[in-house]
């Protein structure tokens, strides 16, 4: 049973920095594709960036000066580094894993990762 499971996340003041963690487990196959979601109340939920199998990776423009993501294949952990976070990245962040996309030239949408963690949420204040 493959498991995703996030961390890393909490409150922090606008400028902060924050790295987020997803562990992955129980997946039979060594490579795969993590994409990082958010949502916040009242909106849809949003792709964020993600890492291919082949370790490509994709940030959505309006924080791509901000934020990046990362694999460590040895600890099955991909990460999502957020600096000079503001609040409007307020959300509840989400990882999800792709067993089907390989090269990112952008962000997959939500309907290509079949496995999702349980969220951590983010809170930047003002």
């Amino acid at each position: 049973q493959v498991q995703l499971v996030e961390s890393g996340g909490g409150s922090v003041q606008a400028g902060g920095s924050l790295r987020l963690s997803c562990v992955v487990s129980g997946y039979r196959y060594s490579r795969y594709c993590i994409g990082w979601f958010r949502q916040s109340p009242g909106k849809e939920r949003e792709g964020v960036a993600a890492i291919g199998a082949d370790d490509s990776t994709f940030v959505i423009a309006s924080v791509r000066d901000r934020f990046s993501v990362s694999r460590d294949n040895a600890k099955n952990t991909v990460y999502l580094e957020m600096n000079d976070m503001k609040p409007e990245d307020t959300a509840v962040y989400f990882c999800a894993l792709s067993g089907r996309v390989n090269n990112i030239m952008n962000m997959p949408g939500a309907v290509f990762f079949e496995s999702w963690g349980q969220g951590t949420q983010v809170t930047v204040s003002s």
